[in-house]
């Protein structure tokens, strides 16, 4: 899809993942996603957008790009034909099958054995300690960092960001971490 081929693992109970992050430049019909480089213009937009981490390029092999949640919310689709963003239920699905006492009806928190299996492992890209990290779902989950609206851009090798299509208002959208 946009000159990207993608890996993707499929898991135990039929669910197919991508394993790696999104890196393209237009949606699922071809309608280009603007770059946005500057910050105040990234604050106030209300229409779909990317960019890289801090704007460089350098980023984009292996962590993809960054994404806002009008992107996502777009019904053009950010994904290639016949994948789509995963809702809150098939990550909490994700996540319980990988570890089956996951529950989605806890406090909120959500489960470091699933975590540990789903980040890549080692401190290439992980900083250290990348607790947990085995890898054991395939996932290889990378620590992209975000893009936040005031602050610019934040915890690279900290921390890996994916979006859920599952509003949480109307800027906004679930989504799941992993952390070092």
């Amino acid at each position: 899809f946009d000159g990207y081929t993608y890996a993707s693992i499929v898991l135990g109970n039929g669910q197919e993942w991508m394993a790696e992050n999104l890196r393209t430049n237009s949606y699922a019909n071809g309608d280009p996603i603007p770059n946005i480089t500057d910050d105040t213009q990234w604050q106030n937009l209300t229409t779909g957008a990317w960019s890289h981490y801090n704007n460089d390029s350098q980023y984009e092999n292996p962590y993809g790009k960054l994404y806002n949640w009008f992107t996502v919310a777009d019904t053009r689709n950010v994904c290639p034909t016949g994948w789509h963003v995963p809702s809150d239920a098939e990550w909490n699905n994700l996540i319980g099958y990988i570890d089956p006492s996951f529950s989605s009806t806890s406090d909120g928190t959500q489960s470091t054995i699933a975590g540990g299996k789903m980040k890549s492992t080692g401190t290439l890209y992980w900083n250290s300690p990348n607790t947990g990290a085995t890898n054991e779902s395939g996932f290889s989950g990378l620590p992209d960092g975000f893009r936040d609206f005031n602050v610019g851009f934040l915890q690279i090798g900290e921390y890996g960001y994916w979006w859920s299509s599952t509003d949480a208002g109307s800027e906004y959208a679930w989504f799941r971490h992993l952390y070092y």
